[in-house]
């Protein structure tokens, strides 16, 4: 195996080992939609604190899933707009055999 053989599996173990965490995964069906979704609806829909919040979605970035947007005090997430169509093809394979999780009522939307 190559390098770039070696790159991929990497990658691929990376963003496997990115989805295997529950509440990592749940916060990415929420964020799946394209939309900007504030931190604080994650915690509120996840019913985790903000501190474990920040974590797995600073996990989720680095695995190249995320971007992030600082609106005040809150950080806002989206989906990345240009992920490989292969990856989009995995989550979304994932996603879609997910229940659909609650709404939120968290009032922090998007300026």
């Amino acid at each position: 195996a190559g390098a770039y053989t070696r790159h991929m599996d990497t990658q691929i173990d990376d963003l496997l080992s990115a989805l295997a965490e529950p509440t990592r995964l749940r916060a990415l069906q929420i964020v799946w939609d394209g939309e900007e979704h504030c931190v604080c609806e994650l915690i509120d829909r996840l019913g985790v604190s903000q501190s474990r919040m920040s974590r797995h979605m600073q996990r989720l970035r680095l695995a190249g899933l995320l971007t992030d947007r600082r609106d005040a005090q809150w950080v806002r997430y989206r989906r990345r707009a240009d992920l490989p169509a292969d990856w989009v093809a995995i989550i979304n394979t994932i996603i879609e055999a997910l229940p659909p999780l609650p709404r939120s009522d968290c009032q922090k939307r998007a300026a």
